[in-house]
């Protein structure tokens, strides 16, 4: 009997390793070092913080140069001219977040029968930048401009919980200046329980009966640059109705994917972040 050999395992890294690029690699490193440096620096400054001879980087300075991503400014030092900001400004983010935005939430609230919004924060509050309606008319919504409030909603906290310290500190009190009865010595701990468990799921303190579920929309650094929320009204007529546990696993594939489309955190970011973001996470495929 003729034996078979069988195929060999590729294990992921083993297959990012066999896509690598190390030339675009060591390019995209010199243009980080560069962006990163308060001072031009000189191609043997570049090596030494790179942990590269001169000679493995000569040729990549030479090509950004040549392409206008670099800029020698004397004999021998470098710096990153305004090309890689003019190219950002093409596709601007709030333009691509709402492109991007719009299917995937027609798509959850033709799921959930439930309305959506996404919103950003604004100098201590909330703007809604858009909103899509609840399928069947009957529901609580949201109208796109409206101002909300930030430190009592679900939206408002997944978006401060979702920052880096400092940050999360001049929102708290640029809030606190527009409510400062909404004062709370327990918001820190909050936030900070919300920043693990991924997302906020609470009864709203606006409307009686209303209940919001908010998930963060995050960039490359994990800070969320917007909060995608579904205030869950329950439909007692139904009876296929959605639960709101099941209203938290479609928002949570939703706000994955749309962190995604517009260049966020990977699907593997998200692994760590707390037991219900691991248990949501690897469904976030279907809606892209």
């Amino acid at each position: 009997m003729k034996s078979v050999t069988p195929e060999p395992v590729v294990t992921p890294d083993a297959e990012r390793r066999s896509y690598s690029a190390p030339a675009l690699e060591k390019g995209l490193d010199i243009l980080e070092m560069l962006c990163r440096s308060e001072q031009p620096l000189t191609q043997k400054e570049i090596a030494v913080k790179l942990g590269r001879s001169v000679g493995e980087i000569y040729r990549m300075v030479t090509c950004l140069v040549d392409r206008n991503y670099v800029t020698q400014v004397d004999d021998s030092s470098y710096t990153v001219t305004t090309k890689l900001f003019e190219l950002s400004h093409i596709n601007p983010p709030t333009h691509r977040l709402l492109f991007e935005a719009q299917p995937i939430m027609q798509r959850l609230a033709k799921e959930l029968d439930q309305s959506c919004h996404l919103t950003v924060y604004s100098q201590g509050k909330q703007v809604v930048l858009t909103k899509v309606d609840t399928p069947s008319g009957m529901g609580f919504s949201v109208r796109a401009g409206s101002e909300l409030d930030v430190l009592i909603s679900a939206s408002g906290r997944v978006l401060l919980a979702f920052q880096d310290d400092e940050t999360r500190k001049l929102w708290i009190e640029e809030s606190l200046q527009r409510r400062p009865d909404q004062s709370d010595p327990q918001t820190s701990a909050i936030l900070d329980t919300i920043r693990t468990t991924g997302f906020e799921s609470i009864p709203s303190v606006q409307v009686r009966g209303l209940y919001a579920v908010s998930f963060p929309i995050l960039d490359t650094q994990g800070n969320a640059i917007a909060a995608l929320t579904v205030p869950y009204s329950e439909r007692i007529d139904q009876n296929q109705r959605k639960s709101i546990p099941a209203v938290t696993e479609a928002l949570g594939r939703a706000a994955r994917s749309l962190s995604q489309r517009v260049g966020g955190m990977s699907m593997g970011a998200f692994a760590g972040k707390g037991p219900q973001l691991d248990a949501l996470g690897h469904q976030a495929k279907q809606y892209a």
